[in-house]
């Protein structure tokens, strides 16, 4: 059984690396440059090394993620889960720090020594330079996600790890694209989301190679039990990775008849190889699965999984080799560019008329994955309680679908493609994420639905309804979700985000926007589930509670619209001022306009919740004498004569008094 491992990593090493130097030939990424030629070892190396990077990535993401779906802690697979992705963290660190060490020989070819000029320059790049900054950041949080895994092996310490061996890939995606090239937010996304979904599909085959028993009983897996779970992983990932290749190809090609350019040609290989990866998913389900039980299950099981590591090698081979691959579209920017494009790496759009607010889009690929993943998974859940007979509201359903196309339209539509040109258009996608969304979302009670629907497990192991379980009722989701810190973050974070820096940084940097448009949605959700959720929370104000909150929010966030409205001095003047725009209102008055959309339309879903609010009062008041009267009549009415009756005995009690005071007044 030893040797089937080894063979698995043998077939997978020696796979990606005969594709990463086939494509490297073939698309001339290794050819030497004019100028500054740093010599076959650096340029052949440079991508042979930050594959091993992307493979140990794999190991250290794959391995804790299914860790963290398929198996229970506290077990020797579960260890052996984790040991793994300490293992391949620490071979992505080294990978990472050779890279940044190769990249920097590559950019300056520098002449190698020990000198403390070399030091110098070398410590330039690392600290100062964007692409020194980004390798220098992966490798230090890979070498704190080798050391986590090593040492912290509960259910928390685990998660924690794997979210940091997530995050650990964002400065690679920032990298990995010029930002001159126009289209830069959807390749940075694109590469983000390709590079994590790949991971966890490979890093997962991995971990399987490990965990396939000897002797079943000594190392207690029920390995059909487990790919079948690692197959809805991989099912998953193979969605993002496909939907994701497709936009970062559109994006280098630009047009599809360069797919006969050897860049081209490059992705069709790996494409290909992706495909037959799909089959390999499909496989799993319908025969593998249900062979892994039966005498000829080691057979099935090796035969399977070394084709799919071969696969794996060549497409992680020719994506090695497409990251230092020219594309047909140029990454440098024009010699004269506008003030939009030196802003925004785009030109300037034409005028926001009624039109374009529905056709105009600029497309999110993170966003559009999400929307996509939560449309699906919502209604998945939903036929799953009607084929078991259950009912789940209708009304509930069609809130859900109008809140995850609102938020499409958001984030893909003309307020993504005009937010950064005008404020006000800005501030309408910010009300909307922070309010009209949530409330949407919120009426769809989507973590009463998870329940329901998802089936509970019984080995020790966390699927998604005992992960959700976990979140509802863990310390942090107390704190957040209580109503008073719920209202304080949406406040408090309005007012902060747009009289601080934050709001700048969300304007000039890609990570800024996205976390503006993840933290104002959370917030929002969070705000509007403490007033009228139907999903399970810890703590809930009486409804009295729930109105003077609203209300008090409602102040300041009129306060906060007419601040903005006041305001004599331009936001973000060196942006919104220096657009160069010929069309629509100066940025004075469109900032002014941006003040009153967030006192007026942002009042609106405020409105909704308060009348909301009133409702569910009137219907708890009218439950609670439902239920009253519905105890009257089954016990016949008995606490009212138990009533009439005490007030009967007071009465005879006092007229018995009274008589008697008024015989000794007589006497």
């Amino acid at each position: 059984m030893t040797s089937y491992r080894l063979a698995g990593i043998a077939v997978l090493v020696v796979s990606a690396t005969a594709a990463a130097l086939a494509a490297l030939a073939f698309g001339g990424g290794a050819e030497p440059p004019r100028l500054l030629d740093p010599g076959p070892i650096v340029m052949f190396g440079l991508p042979l090394v930050k594959l091993l990077a992307n493979l140990g990535a794999a190991a250290m993401l794959g391995s804790l993620v299914l860790a963290l779906f398929g198996l229970r802690s506290g077990t020797r697979p579960f260890d052996i889960a984790v040991d793994t992705a300490s293992v391949g963290a620490a071979i992505f660190t080294v990978g990472s720090g050779t890279t940044a060490f190769l990249s920097f020989m590559a950019a300056f070819n520098p002449k190698l020594s020990a000198d403390r000029g070399f030091g110098e320059q070398f410590g330039r790049f690392l600290l100062e330079l964007p692409l020194g900054q980004a390798w220098l950041i992966t490798t230090l949080m890979g070498a704190v996600t080798t050391i986590l895994a090593f040492g912290w092996r509960s259910w928390t310490g685990t998660l924690v790890t794997a979210v940091l061996a997530a995050a650990s890939f964002v400065p690679m995606a920032t990298q990995g694209h010029s930002g001159d090239l126009a289209g830069h937010t959807v390749a940075v996304n694109a590469i983000l989301l390709h590079t994590i979904a790949a991971a966890v599909w490979l890093g997962g085959i991995m971990l399987l190679i490990l965990l396939r028993p000897a002797n079943p009983r000594k190392t207690k897996v029920d390995l059909p039990l487990l790919v079948s779970r690692y197959s809805s992983l991989a099912l998953a990932a193979f969605v993002v990775v496909a939907v994701s290749g497709i936009a970062r190809t559109v994006v280098a090609l630009g047009d599809w008849g360069e797919l006969l350019d050897p860049y081209g040609l490059i992705v069709l290989a790996k494409a290909a190889a992706l495909l037959g990866l799909g089959l390999f998913g499909a496989w799993y389900r319908r025969r593998l699965i249900p062979q892994l039980a039966g005498p000829r299950a080691s057979r099935s099981f090796w035969g399977l999984i070394l084709g799919e590591l071969a696969l794996m090698g060549v497409a992680s081979g020719a994506a090695a080799a497409l990251a230092r691959t020219p594309p047909p579209v140029g990454e440098q920017a024009p010699a004269v560019q506008t003030p939009a494009e030196r802003l925004t790496r785009s030109p300037l759009p034409p005028e926001m008329t009624l039109d374009r607010w529905f056709t105009s889009y600029d497309l999110d690929i993170l966003w559009l994955v999400v929307v996509g993943f939560g449309l699906f998974l919502y209604l998945a859940g939903v036929h799953r309680l009607s084929l078991r007979g259950d009912r789940w509201p209708v009304h509930r359903t069609v809130f859900w679908v109008l809140g995850m196309l609102m938020l499409l339209w958001v984030t893909c539509g003309p307020i993504n493609a005009y937010q950064e040109y005008l404020f006000s258009v800005h501030m309408l996608g910010h009300m909307m994420l922070g309010m009209a969304i949530p409330l949407l979302l919120v009426a769809g009670a989507p973590i009463t639905l998870a329940l329901r629907a998802v089936h509970k497990r019984e080995d020790g192991t966390r699927g998604g309804r005992e992960w959700i379980m976990w979140a509802v009722h863990s310390p942090y989701a107390r704190v957040i979700t209580h109503p008073f810190v719920a209202a304080a973050i949406f406040i408090v974070s309005l007012w902060a985000f747009y009289f601080t820096d934050l709001v700048r940084w969300a304007m000039y940097d890609h990570l800024g926007h996205e976390w503006m448009i993840i933290h104002f949605l959370l917030s929002g959700y969070l705000f509007v589930m403490s007033l009228i959720g139907a999903d399970p929370v810890p703590y809930r104000l009486p409804h009295a509670g729930r109105l003077i909150t609203l209300i008090a929010v409602m102040a300041l966030h009129a306060f906060f619209g007419i601040a903005l409205m006041m305001q004599e001095g331009l936001m973000v003047a060196e942006w919104f001022g220096s657009m160069g725009r010929t069309w629509g209102p100066t940025p004075m008055e469109d900032q002014y306009i941006g003040g009153g959309i967030a006192w007026s339309v942002g009042e609106i879903p405020t409105l909704i919740l308060a009348i909301t609010v009133a409702i569910q009062w009137s219907r708890s008041d009218a439950r609670l004498q439902r239920r009253r009267d519905r105890h009257a009549d089954r016990t016949g009415d008995a606490e009212l004569e138990e009533y009439n009756e005490r007030l009967a005995d007071l009465a005879e009690r006092d007229r018995r008094r009274a008589q008697r005071e008024a015989g000794s007044r007589q006497v």
